[in-house]
């Protein structure tokens, strides 16, 4: 199994005592609650708090084992994966690998811009985004201090909006009492989305909502507006504006992650690995795709799933089911995803929800986001922690995880020096 996200995860524990040896391959040794990584960034949560190591996760599987390692590519034909510490064989192969960010062929963006996809991202950002705060207090430049106040997010889905917010509570709340010489009105918050509304794999209700709550908290929203390039500090627009900017937050888009030897007709849109209803690679009886990678179609969704957790984790479990039947010859369960809802978080007792026959936001949908996600944090001590974190920005409105910490490489220990 290639890739521990919430699919990998979801098959990992439903194999359990099944008779499979399982050998999880990921670059990563952690799974990481990516519905949560805003907060980090945002310096709202600690790290460790959405991230759970695969070795404590399983330590008491004797079927499990985990491999630190990339995969380049899948030799079929051998049943091979190539990866970074030699090729692994196995008898079945399912790739949960999910998606990395879309730059859309912009060389300047991809070199400038934060993406958010991953808890070294997120603290990637956290770091920029406070190191260019105390830079605007010491430069002279009245137009370079105003690039390093200004920032800007790119895409109006549900991480671009929830940043937006958390960002817009961080000026509200924090920065004044934390930078009392900043004069807070020039720090500026920018989001950018090219199509004609927010959150649009959700509602027209959520969507005018979100809006609405953004709006009103002091973010910048510009709808049908199409990031260009990134020159000379600047991000370029197709209306002619241009925004100076040293935070620049990219989380437009996103495209499959690839494999050697995946020809491109085995691929669909947004290089996603086409799976027939059982999640079987197309042409390949003993391949399976999971989660965002795949793109499967069904009567309600002719043009593939949305790339949710939710469609991750019910492929996950039903391909579980799948595999033991295989084993034992039966015939194989197609799948058919149900819908359990969208939430999006915008701040402070300010969220939307959809469910199927229902449509609410602000204090309501807020809780409800709150719930759902501290049921789903991995760990009885990290869903503790994060409550308190949660309960003491509440009732503070503060956010207590202000550090500007970039890991360096360890030099050699002393005394292993000949």
């Amino acid at each position: 199994m290639v890739g521990g996200g919430f699919g990998g995860l979801e098959l990992a524990n439903k194999l359990a005592k099944s008779g499979f040896q399982i050998v999880l391959v990921d670059k990563n040794n952690y799974h990481q609650f990516l519905p949560m990584i805003y907060e980090v960034a945002s310096a709202g949560v600690e790290p460790s708090s959405i991230a759970f190591p695969f070795r404590k996760i399983f330590q008491k599987r004797k079927d499990f084992y985990y491999r630190w390692a990339d995969v380049t590519g899948v030799d079929s034909k051998n049943n091979l994966i190539e990866t970074s510490i030699g090729p692994l064989k196995y008898d079945y192969l399912i790739l949960a690998t999910g998606t990395t960010t879309n730059y859309f062929g912009n060389e300047n963006i991809e070199n400038a811009a934060m993406p958010m996809k991953t808890v070294e991202e997120a603290m990637a950002m956290r770091n920029a985004l406070l190191a260019n705060l105390e830079k605007s207090l010491t430069t002279e430049d009245l137009k370079e201090r105003q690039a390093l106040q200004n920032i800007v997010i790119v895409g109006g889905g549900a991480t671009g909006v929830e940043v937006s917010g958390a960002l817009s509570e961080m000026k509200k709340f924090v920065i004044p009492k934390d930078y009392p010489e900043m004069e807070i009105h020039k720090v500026n918050v920018y989001l950018i989305e090219a199509g004609p509304k927010l959150l649009a794999a959700m509602s027209a209700n959520a969507s005018e909502n979100a809006e609405k709550f953004l709006r009103g908290m002091g973010v910048n929203v510009m709808l049908n507006t199409l990031v260009q390039d990134y020159k000379d500090g600047k991000v370029i627009l197709n209306n002619g504006m241009d925004i100076p900017t040293r935070t620049f937050i990219w989380v437009s888009g996103v495209i499959a992650t690839s494999f050697d030897h995946i020809d491109a007709e085995m691929l669909g849109r947004g290089r996603r690995i086409l799976v027939d209803e059982f999640n079987r690679v197309k042409g390949i009886e003993n391949v399976f795709a999971i989660g965002d990678v795949c793109l499967q179609t069904e009567k309600d969704y002719p043009n593939g799933h949305p790339q949710l957790a939710q469609v991750a984790i019910q492929q996950g479990h039903l391909l579980a089911s799948n595999l033991k039947k295989l084993e034992k010859g039966k015939a194989l369960s197609a799948f058919h995803y149900r819908n359990l809802g969208s939430l999006a978080t915008i701040g402070r007792n300010k969220a939307v929800a959809d469910f199927k026959k229902v449509r609410m936001h602000g204090w309501f949908a807020w809780v409800i986001w709150l719930v759902v996600h501290l049921r789903s944090i991995l760990g009885v001590r990290n869903k503790v922690v994060v409550l308190l974190n949660w309960v003491w920005s509440y009732l503070t409105y503060d956010r207590s995880i202000r550090l500007i910490m970039a890991a360096k490489r360890v030099k050699k220990n002393p005394v292993d020096r000949k």
